[in-house]
């Protein structure tokens, strides 16, 4: 090549481009699509055990059926990014047990919670994505928990994989006195059009999404790969505002709108158009580069609307406002709120997440006595029961307590998350659930008076499965150096983490002061001593993240 020749422009894996597979990951799915993996499960594994697998689906096409190896006990977090992954699968595995919109019924939660305990060791956590997932499942159980799921309409299929993963939804949509529109309907055409479509099987990386015409703004919208938010157009009414190529991990960014009103009925094939821009233009190559907010960098929110409209769409898009303020209060639905119909929702918080098969069970029982039949779970890890009647509304609150789920928590079980952590999770360092349960139970002891809204999201790896960069006090799993200088388990601490919802100057990834590191036992310490100072530096009105993120570093420590 002369010194004045253009050197050839490296390929990002982009379908657009050439379809020819540039990592192990785009060969294996170029190979075999993900969907087929299901007849060989009922058909050949689970007729002749784990050993059977081959490491292609094991490790691979599995996903798309919602299952994941889970992590062999005893093995250390100094060990995960050392061994192989043959040598951390368990011969157990993950379930994910879609819930789009996080909408249950009775007879779904029932048996949800029999599977349970029937072939998951009593296993049920409720996800940051409104699935329920279950673990210890064996692959010679699938054909029979396949077979129940799908006879009440629940499904795992695209539960993982680099597919359209679980659309979130308004675990209020349909009820809530101030909703602007119901986005249900959207839900349901997108996932019976194209959820277990081939055409959307093969992405570069997951895929998620969000419905709902909240108010509270319910759906993390900003940190989802599309996201439809309800709004008010001046000329054509309600509809939603379309948010792209938002997401945390290692590379955290907030979505952008592409200034579009959307009526209800295109919501579905608007969503085709994104995500069929991601699996053709999306970046193949890397896998650390592959999710949609890195072609949303580079593209900018105008030219991705152009393409969309022009390539995908064959129309112009009407233009639209932004959403309104959030209504106020927090975003979880927990406590008691009245509905439109005169009955009351009931909120209720299972400590991060956990609530087991027998509770799950309980649940489903104390539900339909109450004369429901609608459960909805949430993106902050609780669960909502619609359709109680208010007159029985503070006996319901007693029986939900009955079975652990509070309806009036703390304000640190309340907001805590965490994700599945070291127990089961191959990429964590750390433990997670125990972690935030001990934690959430020792600050009730110890300030049992506080009562501001704190989010405290404890998270085992980088990934941020439990949003640790949009929490009051986020914690990412680390390895920490203990007083003798030995590496131990720990997590690095970040503050002032927050969503506003409208724009980047009221959300915030928060900081990461430096050389701010704990323990799990030294957790309960930190948290108390950062309240204690809050409580004495703040200004009227000011919350915890927005003193968090202007306070000096010595005031943190």
């Amino acid at each position: 090549m002369s010194p004045s020749a253009t050197p050839p422009t490296k390929s990002h894996g982009q379908w657009i481009n050439d379809r020819d597979p540039l990592n192990a990951n785009e060969v294996m799915k170029a190979e075999d699509d993900g969907l087929n993996v299901r007849a060989r499960v009922e058909e050949i594994y689970s007729k002749e055990g784990f050993d059977s697998i081959p490491d292609s689906d094991l490790r691979g096409r599995m996903r798309w059926w919602g299952l994941y190896t889970q992590r062999k006990p005893g093995i250390p977090g100094g060990k995960t990014g050392i061994l192989e992954p043959h040598e951390l699968d368990d011969s157990l595995f993950m379930l994910r047990v879609r819930s789009d919109g996080g909408a249950l019924s009775v007879e779904q939660a029932r048996v949800i919670g029999t599977i349970s305990t029937e072939f998951a060791q009593g296993t049920a956590d409720i996800s940051d994505r409104q699935n329920i997932q279950l673990h210890h499942i064996r692959i010679e159980d699938m054909p029979e928990i396949w077979k129940r799921l799908e006879a009440v309409g629940l499904s795992t299929t695209e539960a993982c994989g680099d597919t359209p993963r679980v659309v979130l939804g308004s675990p209020v949509a349909g009820v809530d006195e101030a909703e602007i529109i119901d986005g249900t309907s959207a839900i349901n055409e997108i996932v019976a059009r194209y959820v277990g479509d081939p055409a959307f099987s093969n992405l570069p990386r997951k895929f998620k999404s969000a419905v709902s015409g909240s108010p509270w703004l319910d759906v993390v919208h900003e940190v989802n790969d599309v996201s439809f938010v309800g709004v008010i157009h001046p000329e054509h009414g309600p509809g939603f505002d379309v948010w792209v190529g938002g997401g945390l991990s290692t590379n955290p960014r907030l979505a952008e709108r592409l200034g579009t009103w959307v009526p209800l009925d295109e919501v579905p094939d608007v969503w085709a158009g994104v995500i069929s821009i991601f699996r053709d233009y999306g970046y193949r190559r890397l896998r650390t580069k592959a999710r949609l907010k890195f072609l949303l960098a580079d593209w900018g929110a105008a030219k991705f609307r152009d393409v969309l409209e022009t390539e995908y769409l064959k129309r112009k898009l009407i233009d639209g406002p932004a959403p309104a303020e959030p209504v106020g209060g927090r975003r979880d639905h927990v406590g008691v709120h009245t509905q439109k119909d005169g009955r009351v929702y009931v909120g209720a918080t299972p400590t991060v997440g956990r609530i087991g098969g027998t509770h799950l069970t309980a649940l489903a029982e104390l539900t339909e006595s109450f004369g429901s039949d609608r459960i909805r779970l949430t993106a902050n890890q609780k669960v909502v029961i619609l359709d109680i009647p208010k007159d029985r509304a503070s006996e319901f609150v007693i029986a939900l307590r009955n079975i652990g789920l509070e309806a009036e928590p703390s304000t640190f079980r309340r907001s805590a998350m965490a994700c599945t952590g070291i127990e089961f999770c191959k990429l964590a360092i750390v433990e997670t659930k125990a972690t935030a349960e001990a934690a959430v139970t020792e600050l009730e002891k110890r300030l049992p008076h506080f009562n501001e809204p704190l989010a405290l999201h404890v998270n085992g790896c980088p990934n941020s499965c439990a949003r640790f960069q949009i929490a009051d006090i986020g914690l990412k799993g680390a390895l920490v150096t203990d007083d003798s200088g030995n590496q131990i388990e720990g997590f690095q601490v970040h503050l002032g983490g927050s969503l506003g919802g409208l724009d980047d100057e009221t959300s915030d990834f928060g900081r990461k002061p430096r050389g701010l590191r704990v323990t799990a036992d030294e957790l309960p310490d930190l948290v108390e001593r950062l309240v204690t100072t809050f409580e004495v530096q703040r200004t009227p009105g000011e919350s915890f993240a927005q003193w968090a993120v202007r306070a000096d570093e010595e005031s943190l420590r």
